[in-house]
Protein backbone atom coordinates (compact mmCIF):
# COMPACT_ATOMS: atom_id res chain seq x y z
CA UNK A 1 0.00 0.00 0.00
CA UNK A 2 1.47 3.57 -1.07
CA UNK A 3 1.58 6.28 1.77
CA UNK A 4 -0.99 7.95 0.09
CA UNK A 5 -3.13 5.43 0.65
CA UNK A 6 -2.05 4.67 3.91
CA UNK A 7 -2.47 8.01 5.29
CA UNK A 8 -6.16 7.96 4.16
CA UNK A 9 -6.66 4.95 5.41
CA UNK A 10 -5.74 6.45 8.79
CA UNK A 11 -7.92 9.93 7.08
CA UNK A 12 -11.02 7.87 7.67
CA UNK A 13 -10.24 5.81 10.97
CA UNK A 14 -9.23 8.75 12.98
CA UNK A 15 -12.48 10.49 11.91
CA UNK A 16 -14.61 7.32 12.69
CA UNK A 17 -12.81 7.32 15.81
CA UNK A 18 -13.24 10.93 16.96
CA UNK A 19 -16.85 10.85 16.07
CA UNK A 20 -17.67 7.56 18.12
CA UNK A 21 -15.84 9.06 20.90
CA UNK A 22 -18.13 12.06 21.10
CA UNK A 23 -21.10 9.79 21.98
CA UNK A 24 -19.03 7.83 24.93
CA UNK A 25 -17.51 10.47 26.62
CA UNK A 26 -18.26 12.02 29.41
CA UNK A 27 -19.52 16.01 30.17
CA UNK A 28 -21.39 16.20 26.84
CA UNK A 29 -18.43 16.65 24.55
CA UNK A 30 -21.17 17.20 21.69
CA UNK A 31 -23.48 19.64 23.68
CA UNK A 32 -22.89 22.61 20.88
CA UNK A 33 -23.99 20.54 18.30
CA UNK A 34 -27.45 19.15 19.57
CA UNK A 35 -28.00 22.33 22.33
CA UNK A 36 -27.03 25.38 20.37
CA UNK A 37 -26.40 24.96 16.87
CA UNK A 38 -29.38 22.62 16.18
CA UNK A 39 -31.88 24.57 17.61
CA UNK A 40 -30.61 27.94 15.99
CA UNK A 41 -30.81 25.83 12.94
CA UNK A 42 -34.24 25.04 13.09
CA UNK A 43 -35.66 28.22 14.35
CA UNK A 44 -33.84 29.82 11.19
CA UNK A 45 -35.32 27.14 8.41
CA UNK A 46 -38.87 27.63 11.02
CA UNK A 47 -39.03 31.52 9.84
CA UNK A 48 -39.00 31.45 13.98
CA UNK A 49 -35.59 34.20 14.15
CA UNK A 50 -32.41 33.93 12.71
CA UNK A 51 -29.64 34.44 15.16
CA UNK A 52 -27.60 37.23 13.88
CA UNK A 53 -30.06 38.73 11.50
CA UNK A 54 -33.12 39.27 14.12
CA UNK A 55 -30.91 39.20 17.04
CA UNK A 56 -27.54 39.34 18.22
CA UNK A 57 -25.40 36.55 17.71
CA UNK A 58 -21.76 35.48 19.74
CA UNK A 59 -20.64 34.29 16.34
CA UNK A 60 -20.48 36.15 12.87
CA UNK A 61 -23.24 35.85 9.78
CA UNK A 62 -20.93 33.03 7.85
CA UNK A 63 -21.51 30.60 10.91
CA UNK A 64 -25.35 30.24 9.72
CA UNK A 65 -24.12 28.37 6.65
CA UNK A 66 -22.88 25.09 8.59
CA UNK A 67 -25.19 24.83 10.90
CA UNK A 68 -28.31 25.57 7.94
CA UNK A 69 -26.60 22.68 6.02
CA UNK A 70 -26.49 20.62 8.79
CA UNK A 71 -29.97 20.67 9.18
CA UNK A 72 -30.08 19.61 5.17
CA UNK A 73 -28.56 16.73 5.49
CA UNK A 74 -29.19 15.60 8.82
CA UNK A 75 -32.35 13.86 7.32
CA UNK A 76 -30.01 11.62 5.29
CA UNK A 77 -28.19 10.43 8.41
CA UNK A 78 -31.43 10.15 10.72
CA UNK A 79 -29.45 12.76 13.55
CA UNK A 80 -28.24 16.48 13.44
CA UNK A 81 -25.17 14.83 15.23
CA UNK A 82 -24.09 12.66 12.21
CA UNK A 83 -24.57 14.69 9.95
CA UNK A 84 -22.22 17.53 11.53
CA UNK A 85 -19.62 14.82 11.93
CA UNK A 86 -19.98 13.95 8.41
CA UNK A 87 -19.69 17.95 6.73
CA UNK A 88 -17.09 18.64 9.19
CA UNK A 89 -15.16 14.99 7.91
CA UNK A 90 -15.96 16.33 4.12
CA UNK A 91 -14.31 19.85 4.93
CA UNK A 92 -11.32 18.10 6.36
CA UNK A 93 -10.85 15.92 3.56
CA UNK A 94 -11.10 18.65 0.68
CA UNK A 95 -8.25 20.12 2.88
CA UNK A 96 -6.47 17.13 3.62
CA UNK A 97 -6.17 16.28 -0.06
CA UNK A 98 -5.00 19.72 -1.15
CA UNK A 99 -2.01 19.17 1.10
CA UNK A 100 -1.30 15.47 1.01
CA UNK A 101 -1.22 16.01 -3.15
CA UNK A 102 0.59 12.92 -4.82
CA UNK A 103 1.76 11.93 -1.34
CA UNK A 104 5.75 12.58 -2.94
CA UNK A 105 6.28 14.98 -0.46
CA UNK A 106 7.94 14.43 2.65
CA UNK A 107 7.46 17.72 4.21
CA UNK A 108 3.86 16.93 3.19
CA UNK A 109 3.16 13.55 4.50
CA UNK A 110 4.90 15.11 8.07
CA UNK A 111 1.94 17.70 8.38
CA UNK A 112 -0.61 15.42 7.23
CA UNK A 113 0.40 12.88 9.87
CA UNK A 114 0.94 15.92 12.77
CA UNK A 115 -2.99 16.97 11.29
CA UNK A 116 -4.28 13.46 11.89
CA UNK A 117 -2.58 13.16 15.15
CA UNK A 118 -4.00 16.02 16.86
CA UNK A 119 -7.26 15.32 15.92
CA UNK A 120 -7.47 12.54 17.45
CA UNK A 121 -5.17 13.86 20.83
CA UNK A 122 -7.97 16.39 20.98
CA UNK A 123 -10.57 14.36 21.11
CA UNK A 124 -14.01 14.96 20.19
CA UNK A 125 -14.23 18.97 21.16
CA UNK A 126 -12.14 19.43 18.25
CA UNK A 127 -14.75 18.07 15.88
CA UNK A 128 -18.30 19.10 18.00
CA UNK A 129 -17.57 22.39 17.28
CA UNK A 130 -18.28 25.17 15.15
CA UNK A 131 -14.12 26.05 15.11
CA UNK A 132 -13.50 22.39 12.82
CA UNK A 133 -15.31 23.90 10.06
CA UNK A 134 -12.79 27.10 10.11
CA UNK A 135 -9.76 24.84 10.21
CA UNK A 136 -10.11 23.18 6.34
CA UNK A 137 -10.57 26.36 5.53
CA UNK A 138 -7.66 27.77 6.94
CA UNK A 139 -4.63 25.19 6.05
CA UNK A 140 -6.27 24.95 2.49
CA UNK A 141 -6.23 29.12 2.23
CA UNK A 142 -2.36 28.66 3.93
CA UNK A 143 -1.48 26.05 1.03
CA UNK A 144 -2.71 28.41 -1.99
CA UNK A 145 -1.21 31.92 -0.49
CA UNK A 146 1.63 31.97 -2.28
CA UNK A 147 -0.06 30.79 -5.83
CA UNK A 148 -3.21 31.69 -5.51
CA UNK A 149 -3.74 34.73 -3.13
CA UNK A 150 -6.95 35.51 -4.30
CA UNK A 151 -8.58 32.34 -3.53
CA UNK A 152 -6.70 32.03 -0.17
CA UNK A 153 -7.94 35.00 0.91
CA UNK A 154 -11.33 34.38 0.05
CA UNK A 155 -10.95 31.33 2.02
CA UNK A 156 -9.28 33.08 5.21
CA UNK A 157 -11.90 35.19 4.74
CA UNK A 158 -14.67 33.33 4.73
CA UNK A 159 -13.12 31.29 7.94
CA UNK A 160 -13.16 34.64 9.59
CA UNK A 161 -16.72 35.33 8.62
CA UNK A 162 -17.12 32.43 10.96
CA UNK A 163 -15.25 32.06 13.67
CA UNK A 164 -13.15 35.44 14.59
CA UNK A 165 -9.60 34.15 14.60
CA UNK A 166 -8.63 33.28 10.97
CA UNK A 167 -8.22 36.82 10.66
CA UNK A 168 -4.68 35.82 12.87
CA UNK A 169 -3.52 34.13 9.71
CA UNK A 170 -5.21 37.03 7.35
CA UNK A 171 -2.76 39.62 9.10
CA UNK A 172 0.24 37.18 8.37
CA UNK A 173 -0.64 37.16 5.17
CA UNK A 174 -0.95 41.01 4.52
CA UNK A 175 2.63 41.60 6.33
CA UNK A 176 4.13 38.47 4.47
CA UNK A 177 2.92 37.77 1.07
CA UNK A 178 4.28 40.03 -1.83
CA UNK A 179 1.05 39.91 -3.47
CA UNK A 180 -0.72 41.90 -0.97
CA UNK A 181 -3.16 43.76 -2.79
CA UNK A 182 -4.42 40.58 -3.80
CA UNK A 183 -4.67 39.59 -0.07
CA UNK A 184 -5.99 42.63 1.16
CA UNK A 185 -8.73 43.11 -2.26
CA UNK A 186 -10.15 39.14 -1.91
CA UNK A 187 -10.89 39.66 1.98
CA UNK A 188 -12.29 43.47 1.59
CA UNK A 189 -14.67 41.70 -1.38
CA UNK A 190 -16.17 39.13 0.61
CA UNK A 191 -16.32 40.83 3.64
CA UNK A 192 -18.67 43.66 1.91
CA UNK A 193 -20.81 41.24 -0.29
CA UNK A 194 -21.64 39.42 3.44
CA UNK A 195 -21.98 42.62 5.42
CA UNK A 196 -24.53 43.51 2.19
CA UNK A 197 -26.37 40.66 2.12
CA UNK A 198 -26.71 41.08 6.08
CA UNK A 199 -28.03 43.98 6.07
CA UNK A 200 -29.99 43.51 2.83
CA UNK A 201 -32.20 40.78 4.93
CA UNK A 202 -32.44 43.61 8.05
CA UNK A 203 -29.76 42.74 10.14
CA UNK A 204 -27.50 46.11 9.99
CA UNK A 205 -27.90 45.84 13.86
CA UNK A 206 -26.62 42.54 14.53
CA UNK A 207 -23.78 42.26 11.99
CA UNK A 208 -20.94 42.84 14.44
CA UNK A 209 -22.74 41.97 17.71
CA UNK A 210 -20.71 39.08 18.28
CA UNK A 211 -17.72 41.95 18.70
CA UNK A 212 -19.34 43.40 21.64
CA UNK A 213 -20.69 40.01 22.69
CA UNK A 214 -17.26 38.99 23.32
CA UNK A 215 -15.56 41.80 24.98
CA UNK A 216 -18.32 41.42 27.99
CA UNK A 217 -17.43 38.27 28.57
CA UNK A 218 -15.84 36.36 32.01
CA UNK A 219 -12.76 35.05 32.87
CA UNK A 220 -13.47 31.54 31.55
CA UNK A 221 -11.93 28.69 33.68
CA UNK A 222 -9.99 27.25 31.33
CA UNK A 223 -7.71 31.06 29.92
CA UNK A 224 -4.48 30.91 30.97
CA UNK A 225 -5.10 33.84 32.69
CA UNK A 226 -7.49 32.78 34.66
CA UNK A 227 -5.00 30.62 36.42
CA UNK A 228 -4.78 32.83 39.42
CA UNK A 229 -8.06 32.55 40.59
CA UNK A 230 -8.60 29.22 39.46
CA UNK A 231 -5.47 28.04 42.08
CA UNK A 232 -7.00 30.48 44.72
CA UNK A 233 -10.59 28.63 44.85
CA UNK A 234 -8.70 25.42 45.18
CA UNK A 235 -6.77 26.43 47.62
CA UNK A 236 -10.31 27.90 49.46
CA UNK A 237 -10.21 31.09 49.27
CA UNK A 238 -13.83 32.25 49.91
CA UNK A 239 -13.01 34.97 47.88
CA UNK A 240 -12.27 33.49 44.59
CA UNK A 241 -14.72 31.06 43.24
CA UNK A 242 -15.39 29.14 39.80
CA UNK A 243 -19.37 29.40 38.85
CA UNK A 244 -21.66 29.08 35.66
CA UNK A 245 -22.88 31.68 33.35
CA UNK A 246 -26.38 31.13 32.25
CA UNK A 247 -26.25 33.32 29.49
CA UNK A 248 -22.99 32.24 27.74
CA UNK A 249 -23.13 28.61 28.97
CA UNK A 250 -19.69 28.29 30.33
CA UNK A 251 -17.59 28.09 33.77
CA UNK A 252 -16.08 31.42 34.75
CA UNK A 253 -13.77 32.20 37.77
CA UNK A 254 -14.51 35.17 39.89
CA UNK A 255 -12.48 37.07 42.64
CA UNK A 256 -10.38 40.16 43.42
CA UNK A 257 -9.26 41.93 40.32
CA UNK A 258 -11.13 39.24 37.57
CA UNK A 259 -13.37 41.62 36.71
CA UNK A 260 -10.99 44.48 36.07
CA UNK A 261 -8.35 41.89 34.62
CA UNK A 262 -11.14 40.55 32.30
CA UNK A 263 -12.03 44.77 30.99
CA UNK A 264 -8.38 44.80 30.27
CA UNK A 265 -7.70 41.19 28.11
CA UNK A 266 -9.12 43.30 24.84
CA UNK A 267 -6.61 45.80 25.51
CA UNK A 268 -3.72 43.33 26.38
CA UNK A 269 -4.78 41.50 23.26
CA UNK A 270 -4.56 43.74 20.68
CA UNK A 271 -1.87 45.65 22.05
CA UNK A 272 0.16 42.06 21.86
CA UNK A 273 -0.92 41.55 17.98
CA UNK A 274 0.02 45.36 17.23
CA UNK A 275 3.41 44.64 18.78
CA UNK A 276 4.33 41.32 16.78
CA UNK A 277 2.89 42.99 13.89
CA UNK A 278 5.31 45.29 13.60
CA UNK A 279 7.94 42.53 14.22
CA UNK A 280 6.79 40.89 11.46
CA UNK A 281 6.47 43.77 8.68
CA UNK A 282 10.01 44.36 10.31
CA UNK A 283 11.46 41.29 9.20
CA UNK A 284 9.63 41.47 5.74
CA UNK A 285 11.42 44.97 5.46
CA UNK A 286 14.57 43.75 5.83
CA UNK A 287 14.71 40.90 3.03
CA UNK A 288 13.39 37.59 5.59
CA UNK A 289 11.40 35.75 2.97
CA UNK A 290 7.69 34.59 3.06
CA UNK A 291 9.26 31.30 3.79
CA UNK A 292 10.24 32.09 6.74
CA UNK A 293 8.34 34.95 8.20
CA UNK A 294 4.95 33.58 7.72
CA UNK A 295 4.55 30.60 9.39
CA UNK A 296 6.35 31.87 13.04
CA UNK A 297 3.81 35.09 12.36
CA UNK A 298 1.21 33.31 12.07
CA UNK A 299 1.32 31.38 14.59
CA UNK A 300 2.49 33.53 17.13
CA UNK A 301 -0.91 36.03 16.22
CA UNK A 302 -3.03 32.90 16.55
CA UNK A 303 -1.08 32.05 19.64
CA UNK A 304 -1.61 35.86 21.21
CA UNK A 305 -5.67 34.88 20.17
CA UNK A 306 -5.77 32.00 23.07
CA UNK A 307 -3.28 33.27 25.52
CA UNK A 308 -4.56 36.38 26.09
CA UNK A 309 -8.13 35.64 25.44
CA UNK A 310 -10.25 35.27 28.28
CA UNK A 311 -12.63 32.77 27.43
CA UNK A 312 -10.09 29.59 26.47
CA UNK A 313 -12.63 27.24 25.47
CA UNK A 314 -11.10 23.70 24.51
CA UNK A 315 -11.41 23.83 20.79
CA UNK A 316 -9.17 26.60 20.49
CA UNK A 317 -6.35 24.54 20.15
CA UNK A 318 -7.70 23.88 16.83
CA UNK A 319 -6.45 27.05 15.65
CA UNK A 320 -2.75 26.29 15.36
CA UNK A 321 -3.28 23.61 13.69
CA UNK A 322 -3.11 25.55 9.76
CA UNK A 323 0.20 27.81 11.15
CA UNK A 324 1.52 24.28 12.44
CA UNK A 325 0.63 22.34 8.82
CA UNK A 326 2.50 24.91 7.36
CA UNK A 327 5.43 25.16 9.33
CA UNK A 328 6.15 21.60 8.74
CA UNK A 329 5.47 21.68 5.07
CA UNK A 330 7.95 24.58 4.54
CA UNK A 331 10.61 23.51 7.45
CA UNK A 332 9.78 19.93 9.27
CA UNK A 333 13.46 19.87 11.09
CA UNK A 334 12.63 22.99 12.64
CA UNK A 335 8.88 22.46 13.61
CA UNK A 336 9.06 19.05 14.11
CA UNK A 337 9.77 20.39 18.12
CA UNK A 338 7.24 22.84 18.85
CA UNK A 339 4.74 20.40 16.63
CA UNK A 340 5.09 17.33 19.08
CA UNK A 341 4.48 20.16 21.95
CA UNK A 342 1.21 20.99 20.53
CA UNK A 343 -0.13 17.34 20.50
CA UNK A 344 0.84 17.38 24.16
CA UNK A 345 -1.13 20.33 24.82
CA UNK A 346 -3.58 18.84 22.97
CA UNK A 347 -3.94 15.22 24.80
CA UNK A 348 -3.63 17.61 27.76
CA UNK A 349 -6.68 19.61 26.72
CA UNK A 350 -8.44 16.17 25.79
CA UNK A 351 -7.40 15.42 29.50
CA UNK A 352 -8.83 18.19 31.35
CA UNK A 353 -12.14 18.73 28.86
CA UNK A 354 -14.11 16.30 29.08
CA UNK A 355 -12.50 13.47 30.63
CA UNK A 356 -11.80 15.42 34.10
CA UNK A 357 -14.29 18.64 33.80
CA UNK A 358 -15.70 17.63 36.49
CA UNK A 359 -12.57 17.48 38.58
CA UNK A 360 -11.20 21.02 37.34
CA UNK A 361 -14.80 22.26 38.33
CA UNK A 362 -14.09 21.16 41.83
CA UNK A 363 -11.41 22.18 42.63
CA UNK A 364 -9.15 18.67 42.00
CA UNK A 365 -5.43 20.27 42.08
CA UNK A 366 -3.93 17.32 40.03
CA UNK A 367 -7.16 18.04 36.69
CA UNK A 368 -6.30 22.11 37.40
CA UNK A 369 -2.63 21.17 37.49
CA UNK A 370 -2.85 19.60 33.85
CA UNK A 371 -5.09 22.43 32.83
CA UNK A 372 -1.89 25.03 34.09
CA UNK A 373 0.20 22.75 32.92
CA UNK A 374 -1.30 23.00 29.03
CA UNK A 375 -1.67 26.79 29.19
CA UNK A 376 2.04 27.20 30.05
CA UNK A 377 2.99 24.60 26.89
CA UNK A 378 0.69 27.49 24.82
CA UNK A 379 2.54 30.30 26.21
CA UNK A 380 6.28 28.75 25.38
CA UNK A 381 4.27 27.60 21.87
CA UNK A 382 4.58 31.89 21.57
CA UNK A 383 7.93 32.78 22.99
CA UNK A 384 8.95 30.08 20.46
CA UNK A 385 7.22 31.19 17.79
CA UNK A 386 8.05 35.25 18.72
CA UNK A 387 11.89 33.97 18.91
CA UNK A 388 11.70 32.59 15.55
CA UNK A 389 10.37 35.29 14.22
CA UNK A 390 13.20 37.75 15.96
CA UNK A 391 16.28 35.45 15.13
CA UNK A 392 15.42 33.79 12.05
CA UNK A 393 18.32 34.45 9.11
CA UNK A 394 17.63 36.02 5.52
CA UNK A 395 18.84 32.30 4.27
CA UNK A 396 16.08 29.97 3.86
CA UNK A 397 16.44 26.53 5.13
CA UNK A 398 17.75 23.80 2.24
CA UNK A 399 14.87 21.73 2.06
CA UNK A 400 12.38 24.70 1.25
CA UNK A 401 11.19 25.41 -2.36
CA UNK A 402 8.59 28.26 -3.43
CA UNK A 403 6.52 25.65 -4.94
CA UNK A 404 6.41 23.76 -1.79
CA UNK A 405 2.68 25.88 -1.27
CA UNK A 406 0.23 25.63 -4.07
Amino acid sequence: MSKRAVLWVAFVLVHVAVAVLGFLQPNQPMGDVYMVYEPWASRAAAGAGVVGITETWVYPALALLPLLLTHVLAPLFGSYIVAWAVVVTLADAVAFALLVGRGRSQGRTVAAWFWLVFILALGPVGMYRLDAITVPLAVAGCLWLLTRPWLAALLLAAATWIKVWPAALLLAAVIAVRRRLAIVGAAAALSTIVMGVVVAVGGVAHVFGFVFDQTERGLQVEAPVSAFWLWRAVAGFADSRVSYDDDLLTWQVSGPGAAAVSDAMTAVMVAAMALLTVIGAVRIRRGIPFLRVFPALALGLVLVFIVTNKVGSPQYLTWIIAPLVVGLVLDRDRWWSPACLALVAAALTQLVYPLWYDRVLGGDPIAVGALTLRNILLVALLVWSVALLVRTPRRSPAPVVVDTLT
